[in-house]
């Protein structure tokens, strides 16, 4: 028997990532994630797997972010009892998100008349056989030896090596967008032969990510001349850790009058913590400033807003002001209530710092909705939009091909995965024009045989 790898999610989308991988009767998986769209949970996400979780050996984890991690409890509640295994920021990080999701997700599902996707028990469950292991560490399944590499996406990402039958695949997972705050850079492509590779943007080339943190600046310095509101949909993971790493250097070195700064999302500020258990994942210039004494998340103006109650009196507080609140792509959570009340205004500004998907609000706005609905009420969009392409934690085109390109000569196929249809298929193209190299774009639950 070959080694065989089925694509049960991630093929055709950009989220949902859930790899099958199968050699001498043993199954394992590369992540379990979660559809999200226009609704928080996509009604796939309540179907059964096409593959009995009872059967499953081992999972592997590329990070945190729910459209990889999202459906381990659903796995888990339908009889998956093998072993669970990521980085140890990763494992940290996916309990504090599953639990925030199962909130989240219970009130939609009870809205919808479904079951709950996940609950506190199964998210538990789950936590019991989940390890946390190094980079470079290899681990043994069945005839499947994996290996993490880091991929420099958030705190704590990997691309996941797998060797069987004398072939070696390996799992982008989602590659960062170097060079990035605070996370080390991503590693070099390991030697292969196979490789599954995302392209959320594999048809775009990114903004100078020099840049952002003087458009970040400037965003700050135009809000206080007009005395409006800049809100920022902001992902609770990564992403306002890196926005609160920029708006620090900026505050301590005098670059932006003091303005209030709110951060409103309790699974942000829960998140920051786990960031200071983890300093030895942090990049060489960050570990240098924490060890000369500098608190990198936090800075003079910064208010955490952890209750509804304090959330409220965000109101009450004149403008200029900074709120930076979940969810990133504007889908729930509590930036939508600050978007209710600022859009509407032509004083403030919306800034966008990260990837929208389609059907989502955050997408609706970036292309230029005049009117959108938010909370059940149709509001009119006035308010500045800008957006910030220099803050996607994900790699452009240039950087997944120069990712792949060393290792062209021995490559045997590389497969196209989560990306949208036209950014998918664009990126295969130029792996096979300018790497020289088989690209594939699957279809969801196509199988391939690797030989």
């Amino acid at each position: 028997m070959h080694m065989k790898l089925t694509f049960h999610g991630g093929a055709g989308s950009v989220t949902g990532a859930n790899y099958l991988l199968e050699s001498d009767n043993t199954r394992i998986l590369i992540d379990c994630g979660l559809q999200q769209g226009g609704r928080f949970a996509e009604k796939q996400n309540f179907d059964p797997f096409p593959y009995d979780p009872a059967t499953v050996s081992a999972v592997f984890i590329t990070h945190a972010h729910i459209d990889h991690i999202g459906r381990i409890p659903k796995l888990y509640r339908d009889g998956f009892r093998g072993q669970i295994y990521s980085t140890r920021p990763t494992k940290d990080f996916s309990e504090l998100l599953l639990l925030d999701s199962e909130h989240v997700m219970a009130k939609e599902a009870e809205r919808h008349g479904q079951e709950p996707l996940l609950t506190p028990e199964e998210i538990h469950g789950a936590m019991h056989i989940w390890h946390g292991v190094p980079y470079h560490e290899p681990v043994t399944v069945g005839p499947f030896t994996v290996e993490l590499f880091d991929a420099g996406h958030i705190l704590g990402s990997a691309t996941v090596r797998v060797t069987a039958e004398g072939k070696t695949i390996v799992f982008s997972g989602d590659l960062g967008n170097y060079p990035a705050p605070i996370i080390m850079p991503t590693e070099p492509l390991p030697a292969t032969d196979f490789v599954v590779i995302e392209s959320t943007y594999g048809n775009r080339v990114h903004a100078g990510v020099h840049e952002r943190e003087h458009e970040l600046e400037q965003a700050v310095h135009d809000i206080i001349k007009r005395k409006g509101v800049l809100i920022i949909p902001a992902f609770a993971m990564e992403r306002t850790q890196d926005l609160l790493y920029h708006l620090n250097d900026m505050v301590e070195h005098g670059r932006v009058p003091k303005i209030p700064v709110y951060i409103d999302s309790p699974l942000a500020i829960k998140l920051t913590v786990v960031y200071e258990k983890y300093e030895d994942y942090f990049n060489r210039e960050t570990q240098g400033l924490v060890r000369k004494g500098d608190d990198i998340l936090n800075f003079p103006g910064l208010h955490l807003s952890l209750t509804t109650e304090q959330s409220k009196e965000i109101n009450d507080i004149p403008p200029p002001k900074v709120i930076i609140a979940g969810s990133g792509m504007s889908h729930g959570g509590r930036i939508l209530y600050h978007e209710l009340r600022y859009l509407p205004d032509q004083k403030n500004m919306l800034l966008i710092v990260g990837y929208q998907g389609a059907g989502s609000l955050g997408r609706q706005i970036t292309d230029g909705a005049d009117m959108v609905t938010i909370l059940g009420e149709r509001i009119p969009v006035r308010a500045e939009i800008r957006s910030l392409s220099g803050y996607s934690a994900h790699a452009d085109q240039p950087r997944l091909l120069a990712w792949l390109l060393p290792r062209k000569a021995e490559l045997r196929r590389v497969f196209v995965v989560q990306g949208e249809e036209e950014s998918s298929a664009a990126l295969a193209e130029k792996i096979v024009s300018d790497v020289g190299v088989p690209a594939h774009v699957p279809k969801a639950g196509e199988s391939v045989e690797l030989v």
